[in-house]
């Protein structure tokens, strides 16, 4: 994959330069080549591995919504406070912290002592996005790392597969989100893959029903009871959450819906929910539309709870505290 011949769709968001405490210029002077530091090392690990983009997505998701955009994700055990990373949402699934890593150590040989693994994190993210074919927005950056991790918010403040559409969308407006945005930052649902343990309960006895979900396509019930057979042993199995363009960061998600093909339980929900049914229907036929309000809420939760000034730190290694 060369990075000249990637194709994106992008869109102008013109902002003031500050952000609450955090700053749209906030590197310009003290490490100007960061963006295209953290955009190469985004580049070379997706030419190595299809799926990581999706991953950082997920990363990053996983850091701000469970506590702050603060870096705590990427933590190793300590003898202090136990690691995000044994979470149950984050256990043996969250990918993409030796990209991270590797990235910090890019930018601490070309601005030492400078650009929070906070920051990198977010960055990583819009990265992904973009270089998947999706949107661009513009960060405020300034963040700071955090000392300590939370892996008790970690298991009950991230959203699962398995929870009512009310639950998870009571997950997002504790944090300031609406409705909209719970609808838009599903869509990274477009690329990535979940095991099959995350929904095999629709392919062979949806609610003890016996039969597979009645909202579930049959032809895609077919698909999937083959990838994801009926024994234990294939509850790790991967299956893309769009089969449809499988790495491409697109609205196909929102017309997967439409078509009664979404693959989790909780994204399905949003088409049969009077309340998001109509923004579903409307991402599925705008791309556009889609692009700017994923960007916006995007940019809303890499705000989450940030860590500024004195009350963190810039981490030499993004998995231990300094």
């Amino acid at each position: 994959m060369k990075l000249s011949t990637v194709i994106v769709f992008c869109f102008l968001v013109l902002q003031p330069f500050v952000y609450g405490q955090l700053d749209y210029k906030f590197y310009d002077s003290t490490c100007p080549n960061l963006t295209k530091i953290v955009r190469f090392g985004i580049w070379s690990a997706m030419a190595n591995d299809t799926r990581i983009a999706a991953s950082l997505i997920r990363l990053h998701f996983h850091d701000c919504i469970s506590n702050e955009c603060d870096g705590s994700v990427l933590l190793d055990e300590s003898s202090s406070f136990e690691s995000e990373k044994n979470a149950f949402p984050n256990r043996k699934s969250a990918r993409g912290f030796e990209v991270i890593e590797q990235i910090k150590t890019n930018v601490e040989k070309a601005c030492p002592k400078t650009v929070s693994c906070a920051d990198i994190l977010t960055m990583a993210a819009r990265e992904a996005v973009f270089l998947s074919g999706g949107p661009y927005w513009a960060l405020a950056m300034g963040r700071q790392d955090s000392l300590t991790a939370n892996i008790s918010a970690a298991n009950t403040e991230i959203p699962s597969p398995f929870e009512s559409l009310d639950d998870i969308i009571i997950k997002f407006t504790k944090n300031g989100f609406n409705l909209k945005d719970v609808v838009a930052l599903s869509g990274a649902h477009t690329i990535g893959f979940v095991q099959c343990f995350a929904f095999k309960s629709r392919l062979f006895d949806f609610q003890g029903s016996g039969a597979p979900d009645p909202l579930l396509d049959s032809s895609l019930a077919t698909t999937l009871q083959t990838q994801c057979p009926n024994q234990n042993e294939s509850n790790t199995n991967l299956v893309p959450l769009d089969p449809v363009t499988i790495s491409k960061f697109d609205n196909v998600y929102y017309k997967n819906l439409v078509n009664n093909s979404g693959i989790l339980s909780s994204d399905q929900a949003l088409m049969v929910d009077n309340r998001t049914a109509t923004m579903v229907l409307n991402y599925s036929k705008n791309p556009f539309l889609f692009a700017i309000d994923f960007g916006a809420s995007m940019v809303k939760l890499s705000t989450l709870g940030v860590i500024t000034g004195q009350d963190g730190q810039i981490r030499n290694k993004c998995n231990l505290v300094n």
